[in-house]
């Protein structure tokens, strides 16, 4: 969404006005800058901003990444886990 030569995300995509959609993706967000995507998609006269975008970006793909993290972390413990009460079950 175009706020004052600004693109501002809207995550709910609740807010009033024309809106672009882009994959929260940093390579996605690169392509669609590098082409002009956003000003023709608003249809604004002159470059966006898209900081705020990037920064929305930028914390979904950490917030991935440590979710991923945390899933991986809890199926590695799961085997070691089961290795010891098999142990335990073996005495």
């Amino acid at each position: 969404m175009e706020a004052g030569g600004a693109c501002v995300p809207d995550v709910r995509g609740r807010l009033p006005g024309r809106g672009a959609y882009v994959h929260p993706d940093q390579e996605c967000l690169d392509a669609a800058e590098r082409r002009r995507a956003f000003p023709r998609a608003l249809r604004s006269q002159g470059p966006l901003d898209c900081s705020e975008v990037r920064a929305a970006v930028d914390a979904l793909g950490r917030q991935a990444r440590e979710a991923s993290s945390a899933v991986r972390s809890s199926t590695q413990e799961e085997p070691r886990q089961e290795a010891g009460r098999e142990a335990m079950s073996a005495r």
